[in-house]
């Protein structure tokens, strides 16, 4: 302890709050709370052998602490779950990624609401539902609900007719006044209901309105509900009876090397309508019990829907004061149940092997994973009998149409992982008007490793054979970098050529070393080709301003830097256009007046 924490210890009251622990540069690196903040803080901080060794681990890196009081110990928990979110301490107990989790949103506060996907939740009148582990679950069942229901998906709603989606009966055209809010509104009740697994009530609410459109002879409207009343019939079948009625939460917990898996499954209305799974960082040396408290106040502190019941796989101390903390959430009573026999306690058990399950395939994927980047990194510089493996990768590749629009890309792969920072692309101008893929290769290995002090990979790939592979070693061998490895990668078979070499390796068709390294060079292709083709389109575009009397390159130009597209440039108003520099009223005048006329025209 140092003399700012023992003056502070001696001030602390035996009242609730919560206590913030910091590093010598101010860095937050653990939040608690406690009922009693003079007791829990100077525990910390007693020579006190019972410690785990994380806890002495952060002890030891303690330099100073800050407090916050509360008025009770419900008020302190809610606090502690806002500091965790907001600063992710090191030592504490943390959802994976959870910043990062999805949401789908459905935008209830605008007249005729969209569902979408988002990672940012706010308080704009708008309904959330996740968060969502599994994004492309996420996006299945996105498309599936689009399905189900003609939402609209554009964020305009200035339209003057209906576009494609209406007439392949995806969307019921709001924009352009094909139906009411009202009844808009009643299907955007219905998404509600489907989210939130209350199928039966869906059901319920489109055969009345099919009904009752049938008996007012709307014939059309009637089938479009049929339709839609028998989809979500059929997702329904496949939603398996677990409870008899109510709403609950049923949580697995398993553990491993690789970690801690929270399970949970979503009971609504009696039927599982869906799972996720959540793996924990911090988990290391903490007790079964204190997992589980910890993921209870991340997950329902950003949870969307929090039932009446949650099911829990072992009791916890801190029950009553969760329930209580749910409850001021809710404004409706939360129980935390720990099942015994019966149903309940087959679906926690269910969770408990679900989450088993889902260590055993993370830890599958990651020791895949491995395999091909780290793994496939030391296998191929075997093959190519480098003394260490090349860590660093970087290869180069050309792309031109007949020489014009001649570009170069580099790609940089770390530990067989791309980083898409460190992406470089060329321009070059050595060869441009005739093809020259040696020339275009020396270039641009001269702009990257030309200087004496560039920094240097561990290894440098040529997308071509010998003559590229000659052309570049020529470049970097006379800037004085001798040491480093080049390769030539040949298009056709792929064979990998060293510098010197008149005969290539060749790879095992089944390695990975050969996976890794088709990966590298069709990044490379990948970035190259974009880049071209964005050339190619920029010089073959034909701008529709060249048909305006009196619009020439500078004014084409001010417009387009302006406002960005041609459709922008349609919606604009004469003042807008002759406020820019370099444009005048008559000039505005004729631009507005030109695509006036292609409107009427069109019309």
């Amino acid at each position: 302890m140092n003399n700012t924490i023992e003056e502070k210890l001696v001030l602390l009251p035996h009242s609730p709050g919560v206590y913030i622990m910091k590093d010598a540069k101010g860095k937050i690196i653990y939040v608690g709370k406690a009922i009693s903040l003079k007791n829990r803080v100077t525990q910390y901080f007693r020579q006190n052998s019972s410690h785990s060794v994380k806890v002495k681990s952060m002890v030891a890196r303690i330099e100073d602490f800050e407090t916050i009081l509360t008025g009770s110990e419900v008020e302190a928990l809610i606090l502690e779950c806002n500091l965790i979110k907001k600063h992710r301490p090191k030592y504490n107990i943390s959802l994976k990624d959870d910043k990062n989790y999805p949401y789908l949103k459905v935008t209830t506060n605008e007249v005729f609401p969209r569902v979408h996907i988002t990672r940012r939740v706010a308080r704009d009148g708008a309904k959330y539902f996740g968060p969502y582990t599994n994004v492309t679950a996420l996006h299945e069942s996105l498309r599936l609900l689009k399905k189900l229901f003609p939402l609209r998906s554009c964020r305009r709603m200035d339209s003057d007719r209906p576009c494609l989606e209406h007439h392949i009966k995806r969307c019921l055209a709001p924009c352009a006044g094909k139906i009411s809010p009202e009844e808009y509104k009643l299907m955007i009740d219905e998404v509600l209901l489907f989210l939130e697994g209350r199928t039966e009530q869906v059901e319920y609410n489109l055969k009345h309105r099919m009904n009752e459109a049938a008996d007012k002879l709307e014939f059309e409207r009637a089938a479009r509900l049929r339709d839609q009343l028998l989809a979500v019939q059929k997702i329904s079948e496949k939603q398996r009876i677990i409870i008899g009625v109510g709403d609950q939460d049923a949580i697995g917990m398993a553990r491993s090397g690789l970690g801690v898996c929270m399970q949970i499954f979503y009971v609504r209305s009696g039927k599982m309508v869906g799972r996720d799974y959540f793996l924990l960082d911090g988990s290391e040396e903490e007790t079964d019990e204190a997992l589980l408290i910890a993921f209870l106040k991340q997950y329902y502190n950003q949870a969307t829907f929090i039932p009446r019941e949650i099911l829990l796989p072992m009791e916890i101390e801190e029950q009553e004061l969760l329930e209580q903390w749910l409850g001021e959430q809710t404004k409706y009573k939360v129980s935390l149940n720990v099942p015994k026999r019966g149903t309940k306690r087959d679906i926690v058990e269910m969770a408990i092997g679900n989450a088993e399950k889902a260590l055993a395939d993370e830890s599958a994927r990651l020791k895949q994973a491995n395999a091909q980047t780290v793994g496939a990194v030391q296998e191929l510089g075997k093959y190519l009998g480098l003394v260490n493996p090349p860590t660093r990768m970087e290869c180069f590749d050309i792309s031109h149409t007949q020489g014009s629009e001649t570009v170069a890309s580099m790609v940089v792969f770390e530990d067989g992982v791309p980083k898409k920072s460190d992406y470089r692309r060329f321009k070059i101008q050595s060869a441009e008007g005739k093809p020259d893929d040696f020339k275009s290769m020396r270039e641009v290995t001269m702009r990257r490793y030309g200087k004496a002090d560039a920094e240097m990979p561990d290894l440098i790939i040529i997308d071509g054979g010998k003559g590229q592979l000659s052309s570049a070693c020529e470049i970097i061998r006379g800037a004085g970098h001798l040491t480093v490895p080049v390769v030539g990668l040949a298009k056709r078979f792929e064979e990998v050529y060293r510098e010197g070499e008149s005969e290539p390796v060749i790879l095992p068709r089944s390695s990975q070393a050969l996976y890794l390294i088709q990966r590298i060079r069709d990044e490379a292709h990948r970035f190259a080709i974009t880049y071209h083709r964005k050339l190619r389109n920029k010089r073959n575009l034909v701008s529709v301003l060249d048909n305006v009397e009196g619009i020439g390159p500078k004014r084409r130009k001010i417009l387009m830097d302006h406002f960005g597209t041609i459709e922008k440039i349609k919606q604009a108003s004469v003042e807008e256009m002759a406020g820019l520099d370099g444009m005048n009223t008559p000039s505005a005048e004729a631009v507005y007046n030109f695509f006036k006329a292609r409107e009427i025209l069109k019309g």
